[in-house]
């Protein structure tokens, strides 16, 4: 592992100060992959795995709002970000590497967060090594049930949103993008996962800064071996032979259906459902104290 201790400007706030100084180091995978990692502040660690599948970490707002609660360890999935351009694109090769970041940053054993995507990663660690999970947290996923799927009604919400906007979202859609293109159309796209529409935009542009690029070729690969996993395995008996705590989060407003997790949670044997009422996919940042609290609560178990 190559450290490289620098100060990071975009994590400052005007909120509590931090409490510890960045670090941002690489982390290498057991094939040799390059990724990029940050963990601050103080506490037991908890790693936290962003969505997509193809972004990059935009979780520094969260890791902020844990601070003197929790290390946060984030990082670039391979392929994604400041992490190195390079497949394969399996699942398996995701959990790798998650543990490859659990070794070699977190310690024997950690809490992880997992946010969207990220939840069904999260989620694939805790039950493939559950030995090395304290807590699981499983924000905004879309649950294990292979026989409801969430992604039509998500199309129909997306396009009832963007409301003025569909027109453009739309034409964007229809041909090759350039990077600024592609960056506009994702932001229309990402400011329906907010529920207050008059600042939807500005949480979208925040999230898109810096642009780091989408990888379509990750996406794809990652959501049909999901899809195909969730249909060819019994997901549902692997949740009900996990035994640790594990906090379910979601925002009310999001427009991915919330019955879509119900049978994740029914699987579970010891697990607690926190609905943040106003929030939308990303709770922590229209409901910052309530998001902290469900989590800092249940990290003291």
């Amino acid at each position: 592992m190559r450290a490289d201790l620098r100060p990071d400007r975009s994590a400052q706030t005007s909120g509590p100060t931090r409490a510890a100084i960045l670090s941002v180091m690489d982390v290498r995978g057991d094939d040799g992959c390059r990724l990029w990692v940050e963990q601050a502040g103080t506490g037991p660690p908890l790693v936290l795995c962003h969505g997509g599948p193809g972004l990059w970490d935009y979780l520094g707002p969260l890791a902020r709002l844990l601070d003197g609660h929790a290390r946060t360890i984030r990082w670039d999935q391979r392929g994604c970000g400041r992490s190195q351009r390079r497949g394969p694109y399996r699942l398996g090769r995701f959990v790798a590497d998650l543990d490859a970041v659990r070794d070699q940053v977190a310690g024997p054993r950690t809490a992880v967060l997992g946010h969207s995507w990220g939840a069904h990663l999260a989620l694939r660690y805790a039950i493939e090594h559950p030995e090395r999970v304290s807590h699981l947290i499983y924000v905004s996923g879309t649950g294990i049930d292979p026989d409801h799927g969430w992604h039509p009604h998500y199309k129909r919400n997306l396009r009832l949103r963007l409301g003025p906007q569909l027109d453009r979202w739309e034409a964007l859609s229809a041909h090759a993008r350039t990077p600024a293109e592609e960056r506009e159309r994702a932001v229309l796209q990402w400011s329906v996962d907010f529920a207050e529409q008059g600042t939807a935009l500005h949480h979208a542009e925040r999230m898109a800064t810096p642009w780091l690029g989408i990888n379509h070729e990750c996406n794809q690969a990652l959501n049909a071996e999901v899809r195909q996993e969730l249909s060819n395995s019994d997901m549902a008996g692997r949740c009900r032979a996990l035994d640790l705590p594990v906090l379910i989060i979601c925002g009310t407003e999001d427009i991915r259906p919330r019955w879509a997790v119900d049978s994740l949670h029914h699987a579970l044997a010891n697990s607690r459902r926190v609905s943040l009422a106003g929030a939308g996919h990303l709770p922590w940042v229209e409901k910052p104290d309530d998001f902290r609290r469900a989590v800092t609560d249940f990290l003291k178990q």
